[in-house]
């Protein structure tokens, strides 16, 4: 208890909480969706594309607009870029994404290393850092959530069709082309925020985890959504107060965390089809 009152005494760690869990609520819901339609990965290349924004925002060093803001329109845009190639080129879905990220990376890396070197800021992009959290991101972050979370309950079976049978969601009249454009859009901003914790290399973690983590015991998608935002708050959690006690970057704190419950899922769910073969074997 010590170490959390003492932990939870700065204003850094208190913003960090806050708006960690609720990026981890946001990334948890979205990733439920992401992860059954098989678009995962566009988390992926989008924090790619977001870290090279980040980068070429810094080093222009524009006055009157953050990296964030920055980065927004830029991430939002291939977002919707990437979910239309996933859905009608020829090139495959997880190339493109591979081309994608790759180069915005590259870019990112090049720009930051021809401007102002391989600083902080840049770092933090890269890898991560909670004190990095502004008031306005802070902002951001309860926006996000607040539309997110209005979003998954009033159409809540809209996107259950279109997750699961996008064919049959467009024979019945659903217009499943904007919902899909709004899983991407709310995706990206959610990526954007928390990159700012994560880094681009670890924020996919947020989404992906938490949805096959929380499938290895639940079958139903309401349940797999309640599991997954569960999970991921849980695990952020943990992991933001184990850096603090160890001392370990935060982003890989809290994958490990997540790492860890899912091996325990995975490790109870095959306990439970065990049980279960036993039992209709009977």
């Amino acid at each position: 208890m010590s170490y959390l009152i003492e932990m939870f005494s700065y204003d850094f760690m208190l913003k960090a909480l806050i708006g960690g869990v609720l990026v981890s609520l946001c990334a948890s819901l979205l990733g439920v969706s992401l992860v059954l339609k098989r678009y995962s990965m566009i988390g992926d290349g989008l924090s790619h594309v977001g870290f090279g924004a980040f980068a070429i925002a810094s080093a222009l060093n524009l006055a009157n607009i953050t990296p964030v803001e920055f980065a927004i329109p830029i991430v939002v845009i291939s977002a919707f870029f990437l979910l239309r190639v996933s859905e009608n080129s020829k090139m495959k879905g997880d190339s493109a994404i591979a081309i994608i990220s790759t180069s915005a990376l590259a870019i990112g890396i090049t720009v930051a290393s021809m401007s102002t070197g391989m600083n902080t800021d840049i770092n933090s992009y890269l890898f991560g850092s909670i004190i990095a959290l502004t008031n306005k991101d802070l902002y951001l972050c309860v926006g996000l959530a607040v539309v997110v979370l209005i979003i998954f309950v009033l159409f809540y079976n809209k996107i259950f069709a279109v997750t699961f049978d996008e064919s049959f969601a467009k024979a019945t009249g659903t217009k499943a082309g904007i919902y899909n454009m709004v899983i991407a859009l709310l995706t990206a901003l959610t990526i954007v925020v928390g990159m700012k914790m994560m880094g681009s290399m670890l924020i996919t973690s947020l989404i992906i985890f938490p949805a096959v983590t929380s499938m290895r015991v639940c079958h139903r998608f309401i349940t797999v959504m309640i599991c997954s935002a569960i999970i991921s708050v849980t695990c952020f959690v943990a992991g933001l107060i184990l850096s603090y006690v160890y001392s370990t970057p935060t982003g890989a704190g809290i994958v490990i965390v997540n790492l860890g419950a899912f091996l325990l899922f995975t490790a109870i769910g095959w306990v439970c089809d065990r049980i279960n073969a036993k039992r209709y074997l009977k």
